[in-house]
């Protein structure tokens, strides 16, 4: 097993709980999260607040493939959330985000994630947990700032 992280900051235009309501939504991830296709929302499972299975449309290559994996809120206040996916064979990604608001009008998103996956798929999970990340936070600023798409 191998395990990175990585971190990224977005600063929309926006009131820390507009930010918060949307990250604490899972269901709500499709229009920000560029892999994500569905997302179901399950009973909760052991430990978890909200429990979710999803759906990702991935590429490796010339090859289109989806995977499904479950994704949990194990901890949520006002300015902070956790998140823990897990997806078969031992992939999990661990995600904790804070919210701050700033001087300026603006809502600091930090969000920090750790990918823990088998040796011989960590370099490709890790790649595209990371490069999906960094658009999702663009987007987030885009969503989330006045004139933005809001999703409802």
């Amino acid at each position: 097993m191998r395990t990175g992280d990585f971190h990224y900051t977005a600063r929309p235009r926006c009131a820390p709980e507009t930010a918060m309501a949307l990250l604490a939504d899972l269901t709500r991830q499709g229009e920000l999260h560029p892999l994500i296709v569905a997302v179901r929302t399950d009973a909760p499972r052991a430990g978890a607040i909200r429990s979710y299975t999803i759906t990702d449309a991935m590429r490796w290559g010339p090859l289109r493939f989806r995977i499904r994996y479950r994704a949990d809120i194990v901890g949520e206040s006002g300015t902070a959330l956790d998140t823990v996916a897990r997806q078969s064979p031992g992939v999990t990604v661990r995600n904790r985000t804070t919210v701050t608001a700033e001087d300026d009008g603006r809502t600091r998103i930090d969000c920090h994630v750790t990918l823990t996956a088998p040796t011989p798929l960590f370099a490709y999970a890790f790649t595209q947990a990371r490069r999906a990340h960094r658009e999702l936070a663009a987007r987030l600023e885009t969503t989330l700032s006045p004139g933005g798409h809001h999703p409802e």
